[in-house]
């Protein structure tokens, strides 16, 4: 893992480089997770492009910080992921559920020269069920539980990938991963999307149940120019899921795009 130090914390990340060309891809994890979710983009897309996965502060090898869930928050998720950008000269952001607000809000509101954007498992609001987020507060075991029940996280996931998730969000542990929840429970950015100038990518599970794929035609339909894809046979963490799925529609989508 590498390490980047801005606004007095340090930001951990790895790079997959194994030849390829064009703009580095910097892949952003969701709710209580680390860059390890990204491990079938590191791992098979490296020769065709430099791969980036970076563990948000507070996530994995990351520093913490002190903020109020919410904008708060978002906001330093952001500077997490635009420190990173920079250090590695990544302009393809590939964002998962709360990662996607990550991206989205870098999008609208930052300017960093973005070449393309790829929103997968996410949505322009992200509401969280009134029960998770109150068994986020007072019975995280059976949270986890519930994010890890059918068609959730995964629809028929390897065991083996069910236990990197669970073990990773508990890892992780209650406060922040409340947190990244109650962040993505205010986020809205809907009157925001048109603001949208670069190729963007929706790319979704077929059987999401927490960003279902309406969330993504929505999104597809309101950035310029936006593409609609989805993972046969996936749920909300396809990139891990269906690995080959995921990445051959990511691809496909970078060739079109011309990026």
């Amino acid at each position: 893992m590498q390490q980047v130090t801005h606004h007095g914390r340090t930001t951990a990340y790895r790079v997959a480089d194994r030849g390829g060309e064009g703009s580095p891809l910097l892949c952003v994890h969701g709710s209580g997770g680390t860059h390890e979710v990204w491990k079938g983009q590191l791992g098979r897309l490296a020769s065709r492009r430099p791969v980036v996965a970076l563990d948000l502060s507070g996530h994995g090898e990351s520093e913490d910080f002190d903020a109020d869930p919410g904008w708060e928050t978002l906001s330093a998720y952001a500077d997490d992921v635009l420190a990173v950008a920079e250090e590695t000269d990544a302009g393809v952001l590939v964002g998962n559920s709360l990662g996607g607000a990550v991206a989205l809000q870098l999008a609208i509101e930052r300017d960093h020269g973005l070449d393309g954007l790829v929103l997968a498992g996410t949505g322009a609001k992200l509401p969280v069920l009134a029960d998770l987020r109150r068994w986020l507060d007072s019975d995280f075991d059976r949270a986890v539980e519930f994010l890890h029940g059918e068609d959730r996280l995964f629809h028929d996931a390897d065991s083996r990938y069910v236990e990197l998730s669970t073990e990773a969000m508990k890892e992780v542990g209650q406060r922040v991963t409340r947190r990244d929840f109650e962040t993505c429970h205010v986020f809205d950015v809907r009157d925001d999307l048109s603001r949208i100038e670069v190729p963007t990518l929706a790319l979704v599970g077929e059987h999401d149940h927490l960003t279902p794929p309406e969330y993504h035609e929505s999104l597809a339909d309101a950035i310029p120019g936006g593409r609609y894809r989805e993972v046969q046979g996936a749920a909300h963490l396809a990139m891990l899921e269906d690995p080959e799925g995921f990445n051959a529609a990511l691809g496909e989508f970078l060739d079109d795009a011309g990026i």
